[in-house]
């Protein structure tokens, strides 16, 4: 009888962690932004068109539901694929083809904005803060997840997020890593509680969950900063993987007065000691024993400024005197951002006979060092023509950091977005590249 209590306590003390221990190596999640579906025109991923990725993807986190300011209960971000939630219907059923996945449904992600256009993040503090917010969210989720087959839920927590550092010397560099250049009550007044409360809704979760066997990721926005939010020690044996947001360190958006590298791998010179993927790696594992929960973000896209003629002739980075974000793609049609094939197409202008003479393509610079990054540009022209500068990850970029992961024994990569990646193969004849070549890494 006393070793059947033992046990009986072992299992409640880890009630949170059966499926965190078994968490894969290798594996590979696959981020869906449903947007795309409703896109028009060449930018539209059918479904059809993504299947072919799903062999290669373990997870795939179907995004974004929002939050219901009114009632803290789950919501469709995009009522005109969700009537009935038939969307989502299709989105699981997949699985059938694909036994091998599990289809998470994201909850944030910056796509649950306010009337100007911006995050909403109001609610998503305002829900962490009551007892009964948070019961009718889980309930919520509970309730979705079941109803629609989801695997679990993913939660891209739409938490503030630090402001734009401007470049720093060394001596305010080093002071910056010390003691942190903003402090918590300057972007959240009650950043400690709202950390406290976060762990306790991960905590609740996941005892809901599990009951029905559903799982629980956690995915980390671009800019929003862990040491304020995130108490990683009482948060990771309750979640099976978080995938880091270890992209977009630089956006037009944020800087729009200078382009520069915009995922580098490590520590560059006389920038944020922050902004690398290595930095964000080092802080989760020097907090958590399981380095097999991190994934590292790999991006799909490129981040795109207007060069001006007084940012040089050069491109090298940091750019200066930009004049924000380029047009948007021809496909794509988002200010300030380009697909992998609308970048591989204007990479391609150079290549070809006299293709280069009108001002379109995009000349590349690598990066030998396998460090920092790729970019490419085009410089202004005499007459008035804006420039263009574009820092991205290829197929050969990407392997790069999938092969970090495996060095690192982290569990994988999360790969944002498949709707992103040249999903028709129209540049270089093969569909997913970018995909790919991480799997294959990995």
């Amino acid at each position: 009888m006393a070793h059947s209590w033992v046990f009986f306590l072992g299992a409640l003390l880890c009630l949170g962690c059966s499926q965190v221990t078994l968490a894969e190596v290798g594996k590979l999640v696959c981020y869906y932004d449903a947007a795309s579906f409703v896109r028009e025109g060449p930018a539209q991923l059918s479904l059809p068109e993504l299947e072919p990725a799903l062999s290669f993807c373990n997870y795939l986190i179907y995004g974004y539901a929002g939050i219901d300011a009114s009632n803290y209960k789950l919501k469709s971000l995009h009522p005109e694929l969700t009537y009935n939630r038939q969307h989502y219907n299709q989105i699981t059923a997949l699985r059938k083809k694909y036994a091998h996945l599990r289809i998470l449904l994201s909850v944030g992600g910056d796509r649950d904005i306010n009337e100007f256009g911006e995050p909403d993040n109001g609610k998503y503090l305002s829900l962490l803060e009551q007892p009964e917010h948070r019961n009718n969210f889980k309930a919520s989720v509970s309730a979705e997840l079941s109803q629609y087959g989801f695997d679990g839920i993913d939660l891209a927590w739409q938490f503030p997020k630090l402001r734009p550092k401007k470049q720093q010397g060394a001596f305010r560099r080093a002071w910056s890593s010390f003691k942190g250049l903003f402090s918590s009550d300057t972007i959240d007044a009650k950043a400690e509680e709202h950390k406290t409360q976060f762990a306790a809704l991960v905590r609740e979760l996941r005892v809901e969950l599990q009951r029905n066997g559903k799982q629980l990721s956690l995915s980390m926005l671009p800019h929003v900063d862990p040491q304020l939010f995130i108490d990683i020690p009482s948060v990771m044996p309750y979640v099976d993987f978080v995938n880091l947001g270890t992209y977009d360190f630089h956006t037009p958006q944020r800087d729009p007065k200078q382009a520069d590298v915009v995922a580098p791998l490590h520590e560059m010179p006389e920038r944020d000691l922050t902004h690398n993927v290595a930095h964000q790696v080092e802080y989760w594992l020097n907090s958590t024993a399981n380095a097999q929960q991190l994934n590292i973000g790999i991006a799909s896209y490129g981040r795109a400024w207007r060069m001006s003629r007084d940012s040089g002739l050069t491109g090298y980075p940091p750019v200066p005197d930009t004049e924000g974000a380029a047009d948007g793609g021809k496909h794509t049609l988002i200010p300030g951002l380009l697909s992998w094939p609308e970048i591989c197409e204007q990479l391609q202008l150079h290549l070809g006979q006299g293709k280069d003479k009108n001002n379109e393509h995009l000349r590349k610079v690598g990066d030998p060092t396998k460090r920092f990054g790729i970019y490419a540009y085009r410089s202004a022209g005499d007459n008035g023509e804006p420039g263009l500068w574009v820092g991205y990850e290829d197929p050969t970029s990407a392997a790069i950091k999938a092969s970090y992961s495996q060095a690192r024994r982290l569990g994988g990569v999360a790969f944002h977005d498949l709707s992103l990646d040249d999903f028709r193969g129209q540049c270089a004849g093969e569909k997913y590249p970018i995909l790919r070549s991480i799997k294959f890494k990995l």
